[in-house]
C-alpha cells in the first residue's frame, strides 16, 4: 500500500475513533490496530496513539463543558491525579510483563458490558453515590489513570463504570466527566512516551486533527440522545474490544 494511501486511511480511522470514543470510549480499539497495520512498531504505535488521542479527548471535553455537562474547575485535582497515575503506569510499562493483564482484560470488559446491559435504572438521572468524592478521587482515579499509562484499551469504560457504579452519576454526566480524566491520563502517558518512546509526529498530529473533529461530532450525538445511545454503544464497544483482545 502506498504511503500516501496509508496515511489517509489512518487519518480517516482517527476520525471514526474520535466519534466513537466521545460517545462510549474505546477509540484505541480502532487506532492502535490501524497503526500497527500501517507498519508502525508496537512502541511507536502506542506513542503515536497517545499523541493523536489527546486531540479527541480534549475536543470531547470542551464540547461537554460548553454545554454544562462538566465543570472543569472542581475536577482539576482529580485530573491531576489521573495524569500522575498515567505517568507512573507508562513508566511501569517499560519494565513489567503485561501478559497476565492482557489475558484478564477481555473478561473484565465483558463483565462491564454485562453490567451496563442488565443493570436496571441506568439513565441520565444521578443516583445515590456509594463512595465519598475524596475517596473516589484519591484511589480510583489514579488507579485507572495508571492502567491507561500501563496498557490503555478500555480506560474510558473503566472510568464510566466507576462514575456510574460508585459516584452515582447518570450516563451522560459520567461520559462527560470521563473525557476530562481520560484527557489527563492521555497527557501523562504521552509525556512519558515522548521521552522514552518513538512518536511519528507528522502522522500523530494529522490523526489528532481528525480525532478532534470526530470527537466533536460524537459528543454532539451523545448529548442529543443521552443514555438511550450511550448505554448500548458502550456495551457493543466493550464486547468488540474484548473479542479483539481475545483474537490477538
Amino acid at each position: 500500500m502506498p504511503f500516501d494511501e496509508t496515511f489517509l486511511l489512518l487519518v480517516l480511522a482517527a476520525f471514526g475513533a474520535g466519534l466513537i470514543d466521545a460517545i462510549a470510549g474505546g477509540g484505541g480499539l480502532i487506532t492502535v490496530p490501524a497503526l500497527l497495520l500501517g507498519g508502525l512498531d508496537p512502541l511507536s504505535a502506542l506513542g503515536t496513539n497517545k499523541l493523536q488521542s489527546l486531540f479527541g479527548s480534549a475536543s470531547a471535553t470542551i464540547s461537554y463543558a460548553r454545554r454544562g455537562h462538566v465543570k472543569l474547575g472542581p475536577l482539576l485535582p482529580a485530573a491531576g491525579l489521573s495524569f500522575a497515575g498515567a505517568c507512573l503506569g507508562a513508566l511501569l510499562a517499560t519494565a513489567l510483563p503485561l501478559d497476565l493483564l492482557r489475558r484478564l482484560l477481555p473478561f473484565l470488559l465483558i463483565a462491564i458490558a454485562i453490567y451496563f446491559a442488565v443493570k436496571p435504572g441506568l439513565t441520565d438521572i444521578d443516583r445515590e453515590r456509594r463512595i465519598s468524592p475524596r475517596a473516589f478521587a484519591l484511589f480510583f482515579v489514579p488507579l485507572i489513570g495508571a492502567y491507561d499509562g500501563l496498557f490503555g484499551p478500555g480506560t474510558g469504560s473503566f472510568f464510566m463504570l466507576a462514575f456510574v457504579s460508585l459516584a452515582g452519576y447518570g450516563i451522560l454526566k459520567a461520559t462527560a466527566h470521563t473525557k476530562l480524566l481520560n484527557f489527563a491520563s492521555n497527557v501523562g502517558g504521552f509525556a512519558v512516551f515522548a521521552v522514552v518512546g518513538t512518536i511519528h509526529w507528522k502522522l500523530g498530529l494529522a490523526m489528532g486533527i481528525a480525532q478532534f473533529f470526530g470527537a466533536r461530532v460524537g459528543a454532539g450525538v451523545a448529548m442529543r440522545f443521552g443514555a438511550g445511545l450511550i448505554r448500548p454503544l458502550l456495551v457493543l464497544v466493550c464486547i468488540a474490544l474484548a473479542v479483539r483482545l481475545l483474537w490477538s
